[in-house]
């Protein structure tokens, strides 16, 4: 099967700035299901096997988009570093939420999608996003997470949150890149305003969706008890525990490998029969 790859679509947003996105689809004339991808913190859209797991969403039936968070530290002149620090610093929940919507209704209106067949896939924090977007947003009736947080308030605590106030920044190492990556104290107001909207659990309980839940049991970042969390708030959700994999599934940047590994191969296999079992209508 042919594979269409279009890479490094602008997408504008009024509310954030604009971004990259990039979508691979089969040629065929059927219209096919939507799948957004939301990478998590510190992530972006070319990370690691990316593009791989694209692919083989692609190959079996699915227009797949993933992106660039608008304020993620990358630009739409340099998508794969983190080359504008200042903007990493001033993300915040509410501009990625805008973000997603602005991607859905930058390609909703494609003809070779069909529209009654959204699914969104977040990783990680993009998880939590995924989980509120999924509530909130209508037009979205299949919800993925791989490695997802639980909850949105992922701050400093007590003297580093005091200090944080106080100095208006703090700054977490990235130890691929190792540069300092800051955080505004927007961040924390953003949340403290919308906090009632930012609710992972309530969204969980909430939404009306098909929802699968897939998580590694050597999860170092997001300790499983994480997804089990979420499938207890949503008891029609599916949980799926990948034996042994750690965060990204054993995914790493760079990604040198021509396949998928298996762990992550694994879940992608798993998304594939979930939606195809749940929601394709033939």
């Amino acid at each position: 099967m042919n594979i269409t790859k279009r890479q490094n679509i602008i997408i504008s947003n009024s509310e954030t700035r604009s971004f990259l996105a990039d979508a691979f689809y089969p040629e065929t004339n059927k219209k096919l299901p939507l799948i957004i991808f939301v990478h998590g913190y510190k992530g972006y859209k070319d990370w690691g096997a990316w593009d791989l797991m694209a692919e083989k969403f692609a190959e079996k039936g699915f227009y797949f988009v993933k992106f660039n968070f608008s304020h993620n530290g990358t630009t739409v002149n340099d998508p794969h570093n983190f080359a504008d620090l200042e903007a990493f610093g001033n993300n915040n929940y509410s501009k990625e939420l805008s973000d997603v919507t602005a991607v859905i209704d930058f390609f909703i209106g494609d003809p070779k999608i069909d529209n009654q067949q959204i699914i969104i896939l977040g990783h990680s924090r993009g998880g939590g996003i995924s989980v509120i977007q999924a509530y909130e947003d209508k037009r979205i009736n299949g919800l993925i997470t791989l490695a997802s947080v639980d909850t949105l308030d992922r701050f400093p605590k007590s003297e580093a949150f005091e200090k944080w106030k106080e100095k208006g920044v703090y700054y977490v190492l990235n130890g691929r890149t190792k540069q300092e990556m800051p955080h505004f104290y927007q961040f924390y107001e953003d949340y403290e305003k919308n906090n009632h909207r930012f609710d992972i659990e309530k969204a969980a309980e909430m939404t009306k969706v098909h929802f699968l839940i897939i998580h590694g049991t050597h999860d170092e970042s997001v300790p499983v008890n994480n997804a089990e969390h979420l499938h207890l708030l949503h008891p029609n959700s599916e949980l799926f525990l990948v034996e042994n994999a750690d965060h990204t599934f054993g995914a790493k940047e760079p990604w040198e490998n021509d396949q998928l590994p298996k762990a992550l191969d694994r879940g992608v296999e798993k998304c594939i029969e979930f939606i195809k079992v749940k929601m394709i209508k033939e």
